[in-house]
């Protein structure tokens, strides 16, 4: 019974309702299971106030793809989903809400503006999950969390007082970074430097009775009004004898002492160094050895508050040129010189941070990170690839106490309870109800937990801790976590931290690293560039599928990736081609009763796909367990498409229409093959997998939780294999011959192949491959040396010769320039192989089988040399008869194939009406009758490029494939060319390529064009559908100075050169 399939496939409607279905059915779902091996993923949880971005489409695809491949391979697979509230992003959303509405957080105050944040995350929050099932993404939705939610929220509390009572976390003045613009505290992690043009000020401070004076430099002059020392080396002698006196800071006035200390680089500038304790993080420390007073002197909102005296008011940028301008004017500024230097920015709001003193909660990372360095260190926990240890390695050798406090409404807030009466001080999981020492009313911190704490406790909090669940203790420690290079510092190193302090064992096995997602410039994808490519969209235009398998292939762990619509293109276009695979497949075996291949009567054909599959099989699983993902799914792109579609079902369908026992057997085979590869596909394409496989016989409930293909010793065929390879090789040189030579796809052709005695029979077996593969009327299968006459042309391959008898349809010329070609690419496989053997380092070091496949190599490259030499020989001998016997007035179809007149010349390219060749050359091309009697030879360059074109033109092809066509042709003839090409095209729905270097032709005459610049595609446009401004603007990607003008009655194009930016008038 056949199977109906619509004639296209249409991803828009075969997706929702797949997932719909796997949903309904609970196939996501993991549960503790004694009997099999847990495999577990931890989202990163996205935040919510975001929406799906190329990132995201990146990370969740990696993570499909390796929970699918586990879950088949027998796995108790969870992956678990959830968000992050993401505390700062949130609230600043929810601060511009209320900003439309005229309001602020303290007009609404604290309870009403929770609320308000709690209906955004309703709202708003799960946005991203909806998008993240468009994708495909097969997490366990039952088991979703968040991390405010009641659980989380537990764990989290009960962490943080866990980690007061050992005395991890504590609260002082500590120097800390802070966003004026968001108006609270930031960690190291969450600070990104980015490189800032200013100046380097030199500023004397002299000695109160102007007796000596020391000169610092500072690129923050404003800092100066907290200064409260100025510090030396105590071994520089320069300084020597003011050590201990004081100076006047310029433009304020106020005394400050010169200190000693070793933090003072003496080969660095003067030496001398300002001290501003409660701004800079390094001269804190130098302020609490030499016990020096902390001046604050901004708020939180970046002025300089009361104690900058006549500066107070100012913000601390317009503070910094009122000060500059000041110096400037006592004389107290030395010199000023351009500066450039990395400058802290907030990770939200880029505003650039600034160094404050602040009462702050903190963790004393120093105990904790030992372990966490440990378990990467011993192997426990490994990264992928290898090299992102380094960043992780330097991060927390060079860690410092973590600021965790932020001056924010939305997070968890902090489980710290203060009594005024009494001073007591207390943590607790849940809020006390009365002072434990006195008995007194108890108020809660004000501040919040930074987000980044919460998600630190990710791979355990969302399995059930602080309880003891089932769930916790068959899941935990997690297997994979995949994230992206540039949240290591912020998360992954706080999760292992968290994993081994809290429960005792590291969160997961392996940290797999990918890059970002770049535009197809390489250039990140931002607001500001508005490149920025929403996922949804690719989505809705091409499928799921095509944009999760266009983000594999090609991919590296580790490594950035530039994305590019034809990527998804090609993606698309495989789909259909698995598509309408399956659809013949099952249109072909309809009535025909499919049995395992090893109850059918094989041939080599079927052995060497089935053989074929093992290995593939088997690289494809060893790629996915060393996660090498974009590997994995171009193997399966290449033996889908390149051996199963393109060569296997081609040698199946003569045999589909023979016998019963060849019809099971093809049939059976296809039905094999196809299901396995669904198998193989399904982790990369899920939905286009399920929509095939479903429709297959032999089928289980669905292929997500079918059993991962294993190799099958009983399949393996390796001499099989090598025959068959062997053939397809032969085949492919036959018709790249038949394709150098033109010869008509009708053209039937002889073939004799020449092999060892031992191998003649089989080979024999096989000749109706070639007969249907090659074009080939006659195969005869030989033993023994190669025989062949003069014109025959020699093809030496691997384990074979075959002698093709064309003497009437080869140009000798050309076959000789082949044979030279074939001479110089064996002649560096031998140099190679001989290079290598002559090598004793190789010889000596490398096994023995490499080094006997290299003497093999080098053998037979001799023998294939020795072969080619002697046909190139005898081709000179018969290209010197030839001349001799036209020059003695012969004329035989060879000699009139290289130097007939036009008429003969059509006949010889397969026997045209010479009347209507010449006819179709005349009206089309504009050649004059008179030619008809020249010769080809004397003939000029643009008569021959016109013949030539002629010839392809009779050659009735589907497609004209034209290289610079217009390269030997005057203006009227170019005209002429593209006319008749196009009215080709239009009548008889011919397709066209061209490869042209003038952009104005290509305009005015090509419907589509694609720009390469050194090989690379910059972009492509139709220029019937654009403007000429948009057209300008591809093409100066190539041409940066052209411009573009089309004449609005004949619709041509001209293109010139602009002169200082601006279009040149007469182009």
């Amino acid at each position: 019974m056949s199977i109906a399939m619509e004639k296209t496939y249409d991803p828009s409607a075969v997706e929702p309702r797949w997932y719909e279905l796997w949903e309904q059915r609970g196939y996501f779902h993991a549960a503790p299971n004694p009997d099999r091996q847990p495999y577990c993923i931890v989202i990163p949880p996205p935040n919510i106030t975001g929406k799906l971005h190329m990132g995201h489409a990146l990370d969740n695809t990696l993570q499909d793809t390796l929970i699918r491949y586990k879950r088949m391979c027998g796995f108790e697979t969870l992956w678990l989903p959830g968000t992050d509230h993401a505390s700062i992003a949130t609230e600043v959303k929810i601060v511009e809400q209320m900003a439309r509405e005229g309001l602020t957080k303290n007009d609404v105050g604290r309870e009403a503006f929770l609320q308000r944040a709690w209906q955004w995350r309703e709202e708003y929050g799960k946005t991203i999950v909806r998008q993240l099932r468009k994708l495909g993404s097969s997490c366990d939705w039952a088991r979703e969390r968040f991390t405010m939610d009641e659980g989380c929220s537990r764990a989290v509390n009960r962490v943080f007082v866990d980690l007061y009572n050992r005395g991890l976390i504590y609260k002082g003045d500590r120097i800390i970074n802070w966003c004026p613009s968001c108006k609270t505290a930031l960690s190291d992690a969450e600070v990104e430097y980015e490189q800032q043009q200013s100046f380097l000020w030199h500023i004397r401070y002299d000695a109160p009775d102007g007796s000596y004076s020391i000169t610092v430099a500072t690129t923050r002059p404003e800092t100066m009004l907290g200064d409260t020392a100025v510090a030396v080396h105590p071994d520089d002698p320069r300084y020597r004898g003011i050590v201990g006196k004081t100076v006047v800071i310029p433009a304020v006035g106020r005394e400050i002492p010169i200190i000693a200390d070793e933090y003072c680089e003496m080969e660095f500038g003067t030496g001398a160094v300002k001290i501003t304790p409660g701004h800079d993080p390094n001269d804190f420390e130098v302020g609490r050895r030499a016990g020096l007073p902390v001046l604050r002197v901004f708020t939180d909102d970046g002025h300089v508050n009361e104690l900058g005296g006549r500066y107070a008011g100012l913000d601390r940028f317009a503070c910094r040129k009122a000060i500059v301008s000041d110096l400037t004017a006592c004389g107290a500024l030395v010199k000023t010189e351009p500066y450039a230097h990395n400058v802290g920015t907030c990770y939200r709001c880029h505003t650039t941070i600034e160094s404050i003193v602040s009462k702050q909660w903190f963790v004393d990372m120093k105990p904790l990170t030992a372990p966490a360095l440990e378990a990467v260190k011993n192997g426990d926990i490994r990264f992928v690839p290898e090299r992102f240890e380094k960043s992780y390695f330097n991060w927390m050798e060079n860690i410092r106490d973590w600021c965790i406090s932020r001056q924010l409404w939305w997070g968890h807030r902090i489980p710290v309870y203060y009594c005024d009466a009494c001073g007591e001080t207390v943590a607790a999981e849940t809020a006390p109800a009365a002072c434990p020492r006195c008995g007194g009313a108890l108020r809660q911190d004000e501040d919040v937990l930074d987000t980044w704490f919460s998600s630190g406790l990710w791979p355990f909090s969302t399995l059930g801790y602080p309880d003891e669940t089932a769930e916790l203790k068959y899941f935990y420690p997690t297997s994979t976590l995949v994230t992206g290079y540039d949240i290591i510092t912020f998360w992954v190193s706080r999760m292992i931290t968290f994993g081994l302090a809290v429960m005792g064992k590291k969160p997961f096995d392996t940290v797999y690293v990918h890059g970002l997602v770049r535009d197809s410039q390489g250039r990140k994808m931002t607001k500001s560039l508005g490149n920025g490519i929403d996922p949804l969209e690719v989505i809705a235009k091409y499928g799921a599928d095509s944009l999760r398998f266009s983000l594999l292939t090609g991919n590296s762990a580790g490594n950035d990736m530039r994305f590019y619509w034809e990527k998804v293109e090609a993606a698309r276009n495989f789909c259909n081609k698995v598509y309408n695979a399956a659809r013949f497949v099952l249109m072909s075996i309809d009535g025909v009763e499919t049995a395992a291949p090893a109850e059918c009567a094989l041939d080599d054909a079927d052995r060497w796909i089935l053989h074929r599959l093992n290995e593939v099989t088997a690289q494809v699983s060893a790629n996915l367990d060393a996660f090498e993902l974009g590997l994995a799914a171009q193997k399966v792109y290449d033996f889908i498409w390149l051996e199963f579609c393109d060569w296997y079902i081609e040698m199946a369908k003569p045999r589909l229409r023979g016998g019963d026992g060849e019809r099971r057997a093809a049939a059976s085979v296809l039905v094999f093959v196809l299901l396995q590869a669904m198998k193989l596909l399904h982790p990369f394409m899920p939905f286009l997998t399920e929509e095939l496989y479903q429709k297959l016989p032999g089928h289980e409930e669905t292929v997500m939780r079918a059993s991962w293909p294993r190799q099958d010793g009983a399949l393996c065929f390796p001499d099989a294999c090598a025959r068959m390879e062997a053939v397809m090789e032969l085949v492919r040189a036959i018709r790249n011959l038949r394709a150098e030579r033109h010869v008509p796809p009708a053209q039937r052709i002889g073939v004799r192949l020449y092999v060892q005695r031992e191998r003649a029979e089989a080979f024999a077996a096989l000749a109706p491959y070639v007969k249907q593969l090659a074009g080939a009327g006659t195969v005869e299968v030989l033993a023994g040396a190669p025989q062949a006459e003069r014109q025959d042309v020699h093809l030496v391959l691997p384990g074979m010769d075959a002698v093709i008898p064309l003497a009437t349809l080869v140009d000798l010329d050309g076959e000789r320039a082949r044979l030279a070609r074939e001479i110089e690419r064996t002649e560096g496989e031998y140099r190679r192989a001989a290079a290598k053997l002559d090598n004793p380092g190789f010889t000596g070091k490398a096994p023995a089988a490499v080094v006997e496949a290299e003497r093999k190599k080098r053998g037979d490259a001799a023998d294939a040399l020795e072969k080619l030499r002697a046909r190139l020989e005898s081709l000179a001998e018969e290209m010197r008869a030839l001349e001799a016997r036209m020059a003695a007035g012969e004329s035989d179809p060879a000699i009139l194939k290289r130097y007939g007149t036009l008429s003969e010349r059509f006949e010889a390219f397969g026997g045209y009406d010479t009347d209507v060749a010449v006819n179709k050359i005349a009206n089309g091309l504009s050649i004059p009758d008179s030619q008809r009697s020249q010769l080809f030879d004397s003939l000029s360059g643009g008569e021959k490029t016109r013949v030539n074109l002629a010839r392809l033109i009779l050659e009735d092809t589907d497609i004209l494939l034209l290289d610079e066509p217009n390269s030997a042709l005057d203006f009227y003839n170019t005209q002429l060319l593209f006319q008749t090409v196009g009215e080709l095209i239009r009548t008889q729905r011919k397709a066209g390529l061209v490869v042209l270097h003038d952009p104005a032709l290509a305009l005015t005459w090509c419907r589509r064009l694609l720009l390469l610049r050194r090989g690379e595609l910059v972009g492509e446009i139709c220029p019937r559908e654009a403007t000429e401004g948009e057209i300008q603007a591809i093409l100066r990607r190539i041409y940066p100075d052209i411009c573009v003008k089309r004449d609005k009655d004949s619709g041509a194009y001209w293109c010139g050169l602009a002169e200082n930016g601006e279009k040149q008038e007469n182009l």
